[in-house]
């Protein structure tokens, strides 16, 4: 038998395609074009291991899916042959899917582990403060007084009752003006959507701030954007960072989250809020103004809206019951100039046509009956428990050169590490630790921010919260250079 080619073989570590998926491609592409023909013996898995230089457990992954498509059959004690007779070739729905978005889902890592991991990873609630009793009580009194109507088809607009509840609220706030409407989504995240098939098209511009919240960057990358980071820091988006890009580029939109950002937590100041709305004026961008966090302050003052200092009616506000409420049940809203709102509207509808009808009236129910606010309250009270021992544990466990912010509401702590540390590698040490957190690099737009870190602390007690912050500053003192614990391919979408 001639030898087997795999000399040819090179892998690229930063394409989103794994590695264990690129050698897939490469060795079904030979037996598909006869390179290799039926009855060839692959190497054995060590071998093939040692000599292209990768792990053992790659090269199985890819003899797996061979075997799975059809290419390979493993005879136990014998090896692996070719079978490329034994079925026609698959469908290439690699190559029809070339230059579509990468697979961006969130790595295993952040979302498994033992009953007594300590998770930083969630930007959610505690489940544990759910009032699951009175949710209930709700939902079958929705379903006893409508029936089946409430499990027909409705506005693409959103529930009605819901909807006007939400509009005086906005109107109450000062966030809805006499020119605006109300528009429920599927959660902020759906609303970013909708703003991205809207507002944009492929090859605008949209400027993020950077570390930004990889849902919504990966989402403007999906839909042809071009996107560009504008820095964050303790006092929230650089202002004179923004005035400087615009100089030199001309983006159709600014997104921007002014109380507890993700990932960073901080808020931008009053006087700033008016500098943006002045600097956008002058370049004349519009300006998407994501709220998620609104409600979850816990100490200091509520700053203005930017849709509530709006003069000119450029700015396109989102906000979602998932920060306060139930994240799992999908209920958000946008308040748009009207023109804006029926476009988005349009979108919807061609979208989902509408959101789910039950979720939005068991949520309506709640709120006229005061319950979402009673549990509000709590949750506040939980939420400045929780960011108390976050940010005092770092006070007295964190060694010199770790810097923090200290947020006054929201759900993350954004810490960087001692220069030259990598929040990578130190996630690799963590785990074994049972400890978890989002590296900075999550969160990149155009900086690395490999050395900075994430901690969400709402979906945690202030003892698992202690004790976590314990464990990374040990860990972070200890500075050992191990390899970096991340996921091959791209980047994750988080919350």
């Amino acid at each position: 038998m001639s030898p087997l080619p795999w000399n040819e073989l090179a892998f690229d570590p930063q394409s989103p395609t794994p590695i264990y998926h690129q050698l897939h491609q490469r060795i079904a592409a030979w037996i598909q074009s006869g390179r290799l023909a039926d009855g060839a013996r692959l190497l054995p898995t060590r071998e093939l291991a040692g000599l292209l230089g990768i792990n053992r457990a790659t090269v199985g992954a890819a003899y797996e899916a061979l075997e799975n498509q059809g290419l390979l059959k493993a005879h136990v004690g014998r090896g692996s042959f070719v079978c490329s007779a034994a079925r026609p070739a698959p469908f290439d729905w690699e190559q029809r899917l070339a230059g579509a978005p990468a697979e961006r889902i969130l790595p295993q890592m952040f979302w498994t582990g033992d009953g007594d991991s300590i998770n930083f990873s969630f930007s959610r609630p505690d489940p544990a403060l759910f009032p699951l009793p009175k949710l209930k009580r709700a939902a079958q009194r929705e379903l006893a007084a409508q029936q089946a109507a409430i499990l027909r088809l409705g506005a693409a607009e959103g529930y009605p009752p819901l909807r006007e509840y939400l509009s005086v609220q906005m109107r109450r706030e000062g966030i809805a003006g006499e020119d605006d409407e109300l528009l429920i989504t599927s959660g902020c995240q759906q609303g970013l959507d909708l703003a991205a098939k809207v507002l944009i098209r492929p090859g605008d511009g949209v400027f993020l701030e950077d570390p930004v919240y990889p849902g919504a960057r990966d989402l403007f990358l999906a839909a042809g954007a071009q996107v560009r980071g504008i820095p964050v820091g303790a006092a929230g988006l650089s202002i004179s960072e923004l005035e400087h890009e615009l100089a030199r580029h001309r983006p159709r939109l600014l997104l921007v989250t002014p109380n507890f950002q993700n990932p960073t937590g901080a808020t931008l100041p009053p006087a700033a809020r008016r500098e943006l709305l002045a600097v956008a004026a002058r370049f004349q961008l519009p300006v998407l103004e994501n709220d998620v966090y609104a409600g979850l302050r816990y100490r200091g003052t509520e700053p203005p809206t930017l849709k509530s200092l709006d003069r000119d009616g450029r700015v396109v506000y989102l906000r979602s019951f998932s920060k306060v409420a139930f994240p799992g049940l999908r209920v958000g809203w946008m308040v748009a100039p009207r023109v804006v709102a029926r476009r988005l509207a349009a979108a919807k509808q061609l979208t989902d046509l509408h959101t789910d009808q039950l979720s939005q009236a068991v949520l309506y129910r709640l709120a006229a009956e005061g319950v979402l606010s009673e549990y509000l309250r709590e949750l506040l009270r939980q939420g400045a428990a929780r960011l108390e021992a976050v940010v005092n544990a770092c006070r007295a466990e964190m060694p010199a050169g770790v810097e923090y912010l200290e947020p006054e509401g929201g759900m993350h702590v954004w810490l960087r590490l001692p220069p030259e540390q990598d929040a990578g590698e130190l996630l690799g040490r963590a785990r074994a630790k049972k400890v978890l957190f989002v590296p900075g690099r999550f969160f990149a737009v155009s900086r690395p921010h490999t050395g900075a870190l994430r901690l969400s602390f709402a979906g945690l007690t202030p003892e698992k919260i202690r004790q976590g912050v314990a464990v990374l500053a040990r860990l972070i003192r200890q500075q050992a250079p191990v390899p970096a614990l991340l996921p091959e391919g791209g980047v994750p979408a988080l919350v």
